[in-house]
């Protein structure tokens, strides 16, 4: 959520921030709505004063004089009711324009249609090479028998697997080194809630606008279940979402309170099971694990003091912490800066990292690391006392430590062997029991 002060005073910058994100907002418009809720505001307000003054005034009146008031209050309050219920129509308007209103991307962002005009920012790593043809991680995990595609979708439609065994095994792995390092420096583990209401949804930004990507719980209830109208209306008011991200979750936690300055910074590590539609995807990536319905996440979270620089410095660290993972398990990637076309609605910057993968010839995205300054806090209403008192709302920032099963092609194609076999991350193997490769099972 804006600053509304800062549309009003800089409109020009507000609708060039709109274009280059592709948000079709037209702020002269929305700033005329505004003033016409202003001035209704102010009508309501004066004559519900009246209103109060004269209903006050009643009981001291007698005769013509008190049955004239009262006609008079009558029209007044049929007035007041039609004011207010223009005031409404307006308010829903205006706040459905106002969730619109995107971040001003600092100078630094590339400017850019979509995700083809990325800026690579630097490399790490060597390209693996192959003395023999390698394999896909699909080919490698049905061989292996640790990835079963075909019964995933069997039980729960298109983009859904099973991991089994060493697959399984290895998923926690790299999940559990994930959190360890995060642990040792200093952030707290969250297990959050898997469902959030749509303020969550709401305050973190992705509603309005990601709701078709979002899995929608206690939503769509019918008279053919055999349900009172009270028991539907009950379940109607508990509708949740399956969250995309422990993001959603971790960073609601604090939703409408007030930290002291020297509380700040939090760091925080939300580990979760993450559900996304993928709407609009079909035929996209269809093939093997790169985008699937379910998967699990350890996502960094970090709330600060609105200051821009400790927000680059809290960036910067979140962004080597997942770097860090990717060293460890010694898989080459890139950082790119996101430009504006690709970045969401309250990002001000934005990079993403992406890992190599054989079977795509290229980097494929793994993580996002975004700052989006008091965009998050203001929706969510998370506030910080400065030492001279002034309640300032915090600077929010997000970056995945890992993904999975996605971090598993690189790992599954880069370690791979003439022979079929992988050899397990060397950092990995205390998680695997010692384990050094993954085989072919027995009576395979």
């Amino acid at each position: 959520m804006i600053d509304l002060t800062l549309v009003r005073e800089n409109p020009d910058l507000y609708q060039t921030a709109c274009r280059i994100k592709n948000i079709k907002l037209d702020i002269k418009k929305f700033l005329a709505l505004d003033e016409e809720r202003r001035t209704l505001m102010t009508d309501v307000q004066k004559m519900q004063t009246e209103r109060n003054a004269v209903s006050k005034k009643v009981p001291t009146l007698k005769g013509v004089e008190k049955e004239a008031t009262i006609k008079e209050m009558k029209a007044l309050g049929e007035k007041l009711k039609k004011a207010e219920e223009s005031l409404a129509t307006i308010d829903r308007d205006w706040m459905s324009q106002q969730l619109q209103l995107p971040s001003i991307a600092l100078k630094t962002v590339p400017i850019g249609k979509d995700d083809m005009e990325n800026v690579e920012l630097r490399k790490w790593g060597t390209l693996p090479s192959f003395a023999f043809d390698p394999k896909d991680h699909v080919t490698l995990g049905e061989m292996l028998d640790i990835i079963d595609i075909p019964r995933g979708v069997k039980i729960a439609g298109s983009r859904s697997y099973f991991l089994k065994g060493d697959g399984a095994r290895l998923e926690l792995a790299v999940l559990q080194f994930t959190i360890d390092s995060l642990v040792k420096k200093g952030f707290t583990l969250f297990t959050p809630p898997l469902m959030a209401n749509y303020a969550a949804m709401m305050g973190t930004s992705y509603f309005p606008g990601g709701e078709e990507q979002a899995y929608a719980v206690g939503v769509d209830r019918t008279p053919e279940m055999g349900l009172s109208e009270k028991d539907a209306k009950q379940i109607e008011s508990d509708k949740h979402y399956l969250i995309g991200t422990s993001e959603v979750s971790v960073a609601s936690y604090h939703s409408g309170e007030t930290f002291k300055a020297a509380e700040l910074p939090k760091r925080y590590a939300g580990f979760s099971n993450c559900f996304r539609r993928e709407a609009g995807t079909y035929g996209k990536d269809a093939r093997g694990l790169y985008r699937i319905h379910q998967f699990q996440k350890v996502e960094q979270v970090i709330l600060c003091e609105a200051d821009p620089d400790v927000s680059a410095k809290l960036h910067a660290e979140i962004l080597q912490n997942a770097e860090d993972i990717l060293q460890a398990l010694k898989l080459p990637y890139r950082i790119v800066a996101v430009c504006t076309g690709d970045m969401g609605r309250g990002q001000v910057y934005k990079n993403d990292i992406e890992t190599w993968m054989p079977s795509r010839k290229g980097y494929g995205e793994t993580h996002s690391c975004s700052t989006f300054y008091d965009f998050q806090a203001r929706r969510l209403g998370i506030k910080y006392e400065t030492a001279t008192g002034e309640k300032k709302f915090v600077h929010t920032l997000n970056n995945t430590c890992i993904a999975s099963p996605r971090i598993l092609i690189p790992i599954l194609e880069i370690y791979q062997n003439k022979d079929g076999t992988v050899t397990v991350p060397e950092v990995l193997r205390m998680y695997m029991g010692g384990q050094e490769k993954i085989e072919v099972p027995k009576g395979m």
